[in-house]
């Protein structure tokens, strides 16, 4: 008795196949170095915004031409905002909102540069998860997002656009 099944399987090489290979040969031609910079880009614009929205002083947004130079200082409402919604265990809010503010001000600039890139992305990895777990439990599908590309950036680096790319060039040819 035959219980063999046939099936209808397509060719390995019909033109629907040879389509979706050369597709996803095109997707593994996109360098990493331009997923690197869209990444450092993003996270950084992410963290400088929110930044921004605890200081006064200083503006600076280059894709809506916003900018206002001067002395930054914490603003009232982020220390207010620490003392009533961002609670977080153990830290002061007089000490946390500055903290934050620097660190989004900070490590963002770092990031964007390429510089110290993978131990800056480490800092908002950290900021991440203090968000995600103490202030908006709620928000894992953003702080995924936010994790996902801090982690790609510490694991895999700034790519070739970057101060890290160029200084570890330097180092090995005079090293």
């Amino acid at each position: 008795m035959n219980t063999s099944v046939t099936r209808a399987c397509p060719a390995p090489f019909s033109p629907i196949a040879r389509l979706i290979s050369g597709i996803i040969g095109l997707f593994s031609c996109i360098p990493d170095s331009l997923i690197a910079l869209l990444g450092r880009f993003s996270i950084a614009a992410i963290f400088w915004k929110s930044g921004q929205t605890k200081i006064e002083g200083l503006a600076i947004d280059i894709i809506a031409g916003e900018f206002q130079f001067g002395w930054p200082h914490l603003s009232e409402s982020a220390l207010e905002l620490f003392r009533s919604e961002y609670r977080l265990p153990l830290l002061p809010p007089e000490l946390a909102a500055p903290m934050a503010a620097f660190g989004e001000h900070f490590f963002p600039i770092l990031i964007l540069l390429g510089l110290a890139t993978r131990f800056s992305s480490l800092a908002l990895l950290v900021m991440t998860a203090t968000i995600q777990i103490f202030v908006y439990p709620d928000a894992y599908p953003t702080h995924g997002v936010w994790a996902a590309v801090l982690l790609m950036l510490i694991a895999r680096g700034p790519g070739k656009l970057s101060l890290d790319h160029w200084i570890d060039r330097r180092h090995a040819l005079h090293g």
